[in-house]
């Protein structure tokens, strides 16, 4: 049991999926050829005027609802001003002292216990270019350049890289169903800043926080953030706490999993904000704070529809609204016919099961219709659970096919016709006749037997039948 206690806070910076950057009408495609999507204003040509686009204050406002924050109808854009080479105005337009989302909350589940996390605020902000580190020299893309972000900071209120990894799934997953990111982390469009510091136990006092910048996996994330708790625990108890951990940013090396330090941590004063003047403060009127507002079913939501609507258990409705694809892929399924009951099993126990490496729910090839086939056949008696798990095998090794043919090329069709059944039982029966008299003498257990034997010798009889017919037999 340690003797001290880890503070962390995030800082997440989430990439808005509007067709055009926040402040001209360049496009935010991603992937295109460097600095293609660039014009005076994102280059920082002088004379060039920001234009504020209308739809990432509406996409900020539907975060700001989905958290229950407090929405500012009037907020102001500043200036955060640094000099790096892959920001040619040498400052970044950002909210500062009135942000158009203020204090909200999310809720996570670890380990069976639900804690809300305070969200800070969220702001309304342009992103930089990207460095492209050569051997001997740099190159600057200024194609994300003014591309919106939504800065989204909360509370240090987590207590563990656990807690830590689970408010960042959440924020994930909400983001994606409000549909105003794709989030995908490996092209940065959902990107974390880490700041973590210990103190003792029943200690209440703040102690120096270092940042870890720009952490773009779930997993770099927790390694990144269990290394940095033992690196300051190891440096208290050696008595070098100190001089070892400054107010600085620290990056992960993904290969060494350790930190290193990058710069000294800037405070809000060394950025030397001032509202910007190019800009007029934002005002949002009714008809934009409803048409933001109007948001779609959150995960928390759809879990509890789940559970109260198709009978589920809370822990597969969990799994289920664990992400946007998910989702809509069970009602899909629910749609085409399938049951609740069987599309939970199917979806997430048997074909997530034999999903492997890159191979995901959206490169698979099985679609929710064939997927959703297969369970009604299940629920039909037209196939066994058993040879239904045979037809995913292949299904998965194939990347999709159709149910009905590998039902029939396989020979996989189940027995329901219970003249045949009988025909197998009296079989069986007869040539044990000794066993059945044991039956009979009170060796319930020879009952397993006589099914194995008739399923044996039918090949494909429905097993639920088997054993209705051969207890009346038996009788």
């Amino acid at each position: 049991m340690s003797a001290f206690e880890t503070i962390i806070g995030l800082e997440v910076h989430v990439q808005l999926n509007t067709k055009t950057k926040i402040f001209c009408s360049c496009a935010t495609s991603f992937g295109e050829e460097p600095n293609k999507n660039v014009c005076p204003t994102c280059l920082g040509l002088p004379g060039a005027l920001p234009v504020l686009n209308k739809e990432v204050v509406k996409k900020a406002i539907s975060f700001g609802t989905a958290i229950n924050a407090k929405i500012n109808q009037n907020s102001i854009f500043a200036r955060k001003n640094y000099f790096y080479p892959d920001l040619p105005k040498a400052y970044q337009i950002s909210q500062f002292e009135i942000p158009i989302v203020g204090r909200g909350e999310i809720e996570i589940e670890v380990n069976g216990e639900k804690k809300i996390i305070g969200v800070t605020r969220a702001h309304m902000e342009e992103d930089a270019g990207k460095n492209i580190h050569e051997d001997s020299y740099s190159k600057v893309d200024l194609n994300r350049a003014c591309t919106p972000l939504l800065e989204i900071v909360s509370e240090p209120d987590m207590k563990s890289s656990d807690e830590a990894i689970a408010y960042l799934k959440k924020l994930h997953s909400i983001v994606r169903f409000l549909g105003i990111s794709d989030a995908n982390m490996q092209e940065g469009s959902f990107r974390c800043d880490a700041n973590v510091s210990i103190r003792p136990k029943g200690d209440s006092k703040l102690y120096t926080r270092v940042e870890i910048k720009n952490l773009n996996s779930f997993k770099f994330i927790q390694k990144a953030i269990e290394y940095e708790v033992e690196r300051q625990i190891e440096a208290w108890e050696d008595g070098k706490y100190e001089d070892e951990v400054v107010q600085e940013t620290r990056l992960f090396d993904t290969n060494k999993g350790t930190t290193r330090s990058m710069r000294g941590k800037e405070e809000a004063a060394d950025y030397r904000y001032f509202p910007d003047p190019d800009l007029l403060p934002v005002f949002i009127d009714e008809e934009l704070m409803n048409e933001g507002k109007k948001i779609p079913e959150m995960p928390d939501e759809k879990r509890a529809r789940y559970v109260k609507d198709f009978g589920i258990k809370e822990a597969d409705a969990i799994v289920l609204t664990s992400e946007l694809e998910m989702a809509l892929y069970f009602e899909d399924m629910l749609e085409k016919g399938a049951s609740a009951k069987g599309s939970v099993t199917w979806l997430t126990t048997e074909l997530l099961g034999r999903l492997k490496g890159n191979n995901t729910l959206q490169t698979c090839g099985i679609d929710s219709g064939t997927l959703a086939t297969l369970v009604k056949r299940i629920d039909e008696g037209k196939v066994s659970g058993k040879s239904a798990k045979e037809i995913l095998d292949i299904l998965v090794e194939k990347k999709g096919g159709d149910v009905d043919n590998l039902i029939d090329s396989m020979g996989l069709a189940q027995i329901n016709d219970d003249g045949a059944i009988l025909s197998a039982i009296e079989s069986v029966l007869n040539a044990n006749e000794d066993k059945v008299a044991e039956y009979k003498s009170g060796k319930d257990k020879l009952f397993g037997f006589f099914v194995g034997q008739v399923m044996k010798n039918s090949k494909g009889a429905n097993p639920a039948r088997v054993n209705e017919l051969l207890k009346d037999k038996l009788r």
